[in-house]
């Protein structure tokens, strides 16, 4: 990795954001954002806090414990040594000296938990030295979830076998239905989890199959014990997501539904092309601004889906954000498709993948999302992946 021309990166957008520094710190492991844009080695020993400061002009100063030299060896910069902790904290003051804005990986009020990965007491410590504390949030993105071209290709193997498994699990479903033998929510779901493995894919956790009133649960979970049986006329949802088994691979996240029946009811039909139509409006929006190359955030595509729900009197029925950033882990550090459960105020970038995934969820009746993964590319274009579902699938026709 190119270091030197890196922090020259990140100086530019710290002085297009007028920020006198960026600050990476972390004690144990818990700013994850840091050690990813540091490329620490997750095996490497560290049990004492270590900071990495980035100046918008100027070479960067490293931190380190006496007993942990060893830390960040391959970046530039020179390095202060502490022992006390009245050491550190005077080595910090004067490391900071000067600067009035210092960004760090913080979400004022928590907006964005996401973001929020250094403690409440070493910002009071930071603001300390007369210090504004702002958000890494507005550059943070560029070093912590854009794909390169071996991800991007990962990403697209996944969502490729993705939509190729829930096909063969609508498929398995309706031969059981046909031939008569009984198959219920458990034993698709390990099914679909047989067909990952057996192809190279893992998962964070296992794939849903929720039947019913079930699939009215967004986060239902069918287990051994007590899953329910998929009989004709139930309505189904599956939703599935994985990657190759490589800790640099993306996620492939889709979800689909189908009725065990030769037609849906008029109420499944009239809750699907809603979801459909919203998850569309979203979509084109998307297309749209992003061809133009104008200013896109997170929040204004979720309330683009939001309203078109909300228009038809279901909106207390959409229970989640329209969607989340996708990268290395299926929910990626970079801009989600929300302004709902957070007021997301990041811009959606180059190269980044998301999930754009709306849904209404009837209690006690059955619940409708429609998901899949969209792509923005470097040529103004963004590209959906996944598959898209336009009609709802009928198993028995």
């Amino acid at each position: 990795m190119d270091w030197r021309a890196r922090i020259q990166d990140v100086q530019k957008h710290l002085t297009k954001e007028k920020i006198d520094g960026w600050l990476l710190y972390d004690f144990h492991g818990i700013n994850t954002l840091a050690r990813n844009f540091l490329a620490v080695d997750p095996d490497l020993l560290i049990t004492r806090r270590f900071f990495y400061w980035i100046p918008a002009k100027g070479d960067p100063v490293k931190i380190l414990h006496k007993i942990e030299p060893h830390v960040l060896p391959d970046l530039p910069g020179k390095t202060e040594i502490y022992l006390k902790w009245q050491e550190l904290e005077s080595q910090l003051g004067k490391v900071l000296k000067g600067a009035k804005t210092v960004a760090m990986e913080y979400s004022p009020r928590n907006a964005i938990p996401y973001l929020s990965k250094v403690d409440a007491g070493m910002v009071d410590l930071v603001r300390s030295f007369q210090i504004e504390v702002v958000s890494s949030a507005s550059f943070l993105q560029y070093y912590t979830c854009v794909l390169d071209e071996e991800q991007l290709k990962s990403h697209l193997e996944a969502a490729y076998i993705l939509d190729k498994i829930v096909g063969m699990a609508w498929d398995k479903i309706a031969t059981s239905l046909r031939s008569g033998r009984k198959i219920n929510e458990y034993q698709v779901r390990m099914f679909i989890a047989d067909q990952m493995e057996a192809n190279g894919f893992m998962t964070e956790g296992l794939p849903i199959c929720a039947v019913g009133a079930h699939s009215a649960d967004p986060h239902f979970e069918p287990l051994k014990e007590g899953s329910s049986e998929i009989k004709k006329g139930d309505f189904v949802l599956i939703d599935l997501w994985c990657k190759k088994k490589n800790p640099k691979a993306v996620y492939g996240d889709i979800t689909r539904v189908a009725v065990a029946d030769s037609a849906p009811t008029e109420r499944q039909k009239e809750i699907f092309e809603i979801v459909r139509a919203a998850q569309k409006a979203a979509t084109d929006f998307v297309i749209s601004r992003y061809a133009k190359g104008e200013s896109l955030k997170g929040f204004e595509v979720d309330q683009v889906c939001r309203k078109v729900i909300e228009d038809k009197g279901y909106g207390q029925y959409f229970t989640h954000r329209t969607g989340h950033n996708i990268y290395t882990k299926d929910h990626g550090p970079g801009a989600h498709i929300d302004s709902l459960e957070t007021l997301d105020l990041r811009e959606l970038i180059p190269r980044t993948c998301f999930s754009i995934e709306p849904g209404i969820y009837l209690p006690g009746e059955f619940g409708v999302r429609l998901e899949y993964d969209v792509y923005l590319g470097d040529n103004g274009k963004a590209v959906v992946t996944g598959g898209i579902q336009d009609n709802l699938r009928c198993l028995l026709s």
